[in-house]
């Protein structure tokens, strides 16, 4: 606004545009409030209050109106600061963690396209990657052995209803009577534990017939069908997963031959030789884990259509106390392991499987039990 009788020919050439657009002017303040904000009388400038005159402040021309570096002179919205890109490429830029600023964009208009961001080539720098530039893993497609196994394994955790009973069973004795069979073989065998372990199963299973029995369907009848001989399924790790060989008739052979099965499976299942028919089937099955000195026990995964499986933990030396012959109290080592069965309860109840368990323990226990 311009008083009355005050020159307006320097403002004839203002525009709306030099004003910076609809912006209203702020209220005129007061002159005293103006002195008083404006720079102290003796700052030097011609611009202070005390060194204009009162003729100076009208004949004073105005200063020619200068644009904003900034935004050249414009106000810009929110979405005006947004680059310029497609919804499908700031989404992939996101997941690339790439900045979407820093890629130039060669659609319509400069407009950053999906192509831009994947051909986009970051700067190098010489800092160290940082581990949250993406992940770092490795993907192995599954085998259709391993998915095999997989479904398998799934199938019996889902349709089996397991339950588990445990014991801690004395090899002491079991140990011994190894020892004795091996120093005695001159070369022509040599028994591990586990070969003993396969053995008492059988004994155990023939004892139980009820867990030598397996979930059938026949002529779309539902049987438990109680099988009459022990095939004892032995589990066996190899590079393209779990394999269960068959031991045939492990309740009738004896312990060496039951030896140089167990070894020439296991060598021809860790070099992908078995046949079908030496790996489906058996009525139960053994996995020992008691080579690896720090599983003490595990439960293990019932091996369909079977109904139990026993899980083998470490051996381990115990301190038990004992009592000599003139009456004295006394400790002594003894070797132990943990033994976990696995059942199915729609074939075997629960009293079974502990029946089972403690046979298994008498008979490891008192290992002439094997030749009865």
């Amino acid at each position: 606004m311009v008083e009355e009788g005050e020159d307006v020919s320097a403002f004839e050439s203002f525009t709306l545009d030099d004003a910076g657009g609809e912006k209203a002017p702020p209220k005129e303040a007061p002159k005293e409030e103006a002195a008083e904000s404006s720079e102290p009388p003796d700052s030097g400038s011609k611009t202070s209050p005390s060194t204009l005159g009162s003729g100076e402040s009208k004949s004073q021309p105005a200063p020619e109106p200068q644009e904003s570096q900034s935004s050249g002179g414009k106000l810009q919205t929110s979405l005006d600061r947004q680059p310029n890109a497609s919804p499908s490429a700031k989404a992939f830029a996101l997941e690339k963690g790439i900045p979407i600023k820093s890629v130039k964009g060669t659609g319509p208009g400069g407009r950053i396209t999906k192509s831009d961001i994947g051909k986009h080539q970051p700067a190098t720098s010489s800092a160290p990657a940082s581990s949250a530039a993406g992940p770092s893993y490795t993907d192995t497609p599954a085998s259709s052995m391993r998915k095999t196994i997989a479904n398998r394994l799934v199938q019996s955790f889902t349709q089996n209803p397991h339950y588990f009973v445990s014991s801690t069973l004395s090899v002491t004795k079991l140990l011994k009577l190894r020892a004795a069979l091996n120093a005695s073989a001159d070369g022509a065998y040599k028994l591990s534990l586990n070969d003993l372990l396969i053995k008492a199963t059988a004994v155990a299973c023939l004892k139980v017939p009820a867990v030598n029995s397996s979930w059938r369907e026949t002529a779309g009848q539902v049987v438990i069908r109680q099988h009459h001989t022990v095939d004892v399924s032995v589990a066996v790790a190899t590079p393209i997963g779990l394999m269960t060989p068959i031991v045939r008739n492990a309740d009738t052979i004896g312990l060496a031959s039951i030896s140089a099965q167990v070894k020439d499976l296991g060598k021809r299942a860790r070099d992908g030789k078995l046949k079908p028919e030496e790996y489906q089937g058996g009525t139960f099955t053994i996995s020992n884990m008691g080579m690896n000195p720090a599983v003490e026990r595990f439960t293990a995964v019932i091996n369909p259509p079977q109904a139990g499986i026993l899980a083998v933990g470490t051996t381990r030396k115990v301190a038990v106390p004992s009592s000599s012959e003139d009456g004295g109290a006394g400790v002594e080592w003894d070797d132990q392991i943990v033994v976990t069965g696995s059942f199915d309860h729609k074939v075997i109840d629960g009293a079974v499987g502990g029946e089972w368990i403690g046979v298994f323990k008498k008979v490891v226990e008192n290992p002439l039990e094997m030749l009865l």
